[in-house]
């Protein structure tokens, strides 16, 4: 093994920061808008800084702190838009509301810390298998950010890979096995470098990092063009947050976006996450009512709007009203989907924290639950399937729609408000998230949001057209819709998440066993040691 790092850990943990922070500024807009490259370099570069403090720790509880720290300004930086809703929207205090952001960040990176501890632990001293075993506990941390406690894996490294050569592996993998597959790399490049001197070292290092420059790579087409494109028309009304259910201001609200969705000429209009921010029976009279019958006369327009349906006495839920010709005959009048995964304080209140809550000024409650595997919208030979802002982090549940092949969607559409941020880094990093979904299924996704970002997404992540953030507009574009399924969409829409999980056990058993098998062997003197 190499020779340990003598410096004090407080100084180690100062550099674990900055790297930290450097993957941090790897999902901000301003590293996309120098070049598409830049995000890759940063992730990398950070991840690399990583992988050399690690190895050259010997305690694990040294490498457990290094990662929950790398972790912790990593999650804070990429996250900490949090803090616009919960202080300016919300009406905490500006130190409670930061300290729940930090105390929410520094909780998921155990996860983070788990995985350092278990690394500086298990590793034999070999590049290839400390990189295996090194993939393996970072996937097992990704996944438990993802899944436990209904999951939060907003900036899963597998995003910054995006316009890299690693967005090849989408279709195949997924965004955590994306991530997977590009820590092992960076890992056993770090890890051979650390036998070279500190030039080479640093020369290696930035190689690696510049592989982004190479762009996208396209693998294998899983899906293939359907039926002809549709015309599309995307709503950004850009209503404050501060006046979405105020009253007062809710009647030139409801007109521009009863205008835009009537004045479309379009197969497809689509309205934004709670454009419509009232229950049908608290609208007024014969508004809802007119929507409904002007699009079932025109047998040739089509609308997705989102709005709260239910009542306060059976319960109510986030969702997307569908509008056509064909729904109208439907025993409500309309197509509905109902959100199915509910954000944690925002749609449901967590068991213990209604204390907290309480001490918020925000409209919350908690929302009925809709299914996971929902039917999709039809357009002509197109079926749209929806999700609702947050919903399009979980690439494994949208999968779930993919297990018929004779329903499977050929457009996903994502209906958003992230108004709630502010003018934040989350629209930028939302736009990244859809550009995934749209290469793990090869489909092309279209954004109607608030305040941005609303885009035409194709089936490769490209986005093909869009309207400025934060200001109110209708995007026209055309969506070229397909059909098929690709790996991830087939093995994710039957397991889930397992097939992961499982390739990251094999992964730590399998550096296990070597490490047994080569330590009864040199114990007997059959190898060296």
């Amino acid at each position: 093994m190499q020779q340990a790092d003598v410096r004090p850990l407080w100084q180690r943990g100062l550099w674990a920061a900055l790297a930290g922070a450097l993957h941090a500024g790897s999902l901000s807009p301003w590293a996309a808008g120098v070049h598409a490259a830049l995000p890759y370099a940063l992730q990398t570069l950070a991840f690399a800084g990583l992988v050399m403090l690690l190895s050259a720790t010997r305690r694990p509880r040294d490498g457990a702190l290094l990662a929950w720290v790398y972790g912790s300004v990593w999650l804070i930086g990429a996250t900490g838009w949090m803090f616009v809703s919960l202080h300016r929207f919300g009406g905490l205090p500006a130190w409670l509301a930061a300290l729940a952001v930090y105390l929410l960040c520094v909780a998921l990176s155990l996860y983070l810390a788990v995985a350092g501890w278990a690394w500086a632990r298990w590793r034999t001293g070999l590049a290839l298998p400390d990189a295996v075993l090194l993939a393996a506990v970072w996937l097992l941390a990704e996944l438990a950010r993802a899944y436990l406690f209904t999951g939060f894996p907003w900036g899963a490294s597998g995003y910054g890979l995006l316009d890299s050569p690693f967005v090849a592996l989408a279709p195949w993998v997924g965004v955590y096995g994306m991530g997977a597959i590009w820590a092992a790399g960076v890992a056993v490049i770090c890890l051979l470098a650390r036998q070279t001197g500190w030039l080479w070292r640093s020369l290696i290092v930035l190689g690696t990092a510049s592989l982004g420059l190479l762009g996208p790579v396209r693998g294998p087409q899983f899906t293939e063009p359907h039926g002809a494109p549709l015309r599309v028309s995307l709503l950004q009304g850009n209503v404050p947050q501060d006046e979405k259910f105020v009253p007062t201001y809710q009647g030139a609200m409801l007109a521009w976006h009863a205008q835009q969705l009537l004045a479309a000429d379009a197969d497809l209009v689509v309205a934004p996450e709670t454009a419509i921010p009232l229950l049908p029976s608290q609208l007024p009279n014969g508004y809802w009512e007119g929507l409904v019958s002007a699009f079932a006369a025109d047998g040739g327009r089509h609308a997705l709007i989102g709005l709260p349906l239910g009542d306060f006495e059976q319960g109510y839920t986030n969702s997307v009203a569908g509008l056509s010709a064909q729904t109208a005959a439907q025993p409500e009048g309309f197509y509905r989907y109902d959100k199915h995964h509910l954000v944690p304080f925002g749609e449901f209140i967590p068991w213990g924290f209604r204390w907290f809550v309480n001490l918020m000024n925000i409209p919350l409650g908690d929302f009925a639950r809709g299914p996971l595997a929902a039917p999709s919208f039809q357009v002509g030979v197109q079926r749209v399937a929806p999700t609702i802002c947050y919903e399009d982090l979980f690439g494994e549940e949208i999968a779930a729609r993919f297990r018929r092949p004779e329903t499977t969607p050929t457009i996903l559409a994502n209906l958003s408000n992230l108004a709630w941020f502010g003018e934040s880094v989350a629209i930028h990093q939302h736009l990244q998230i859809a550009r995934l979904r749209s290469l793990e299924f090869q489909l092309p996704t279209v954004r109607a949001t608030n305040t941005g970002a609303t885009v035409v997404i194709d089936h490769l992540g490209v986005v093909r057209a869009a309207l400025p953030a934060n200001e109110r507009g209708v995007l026209h574009g055309d969506v070229q819709g397909r059909a098929g399924v690709t790996p991830f969409a087939r093995w994710a829409g039957a397991w889930g998440l397992l097939p992961l999980l499982l390739a990251a056990l094999v992964g730590v058993a399998g550096v296990a066993c070597w490490r047994r098998v080569a330590g009864a062997r040199a114990a007997t003197g059959a190898i060296p040691h």
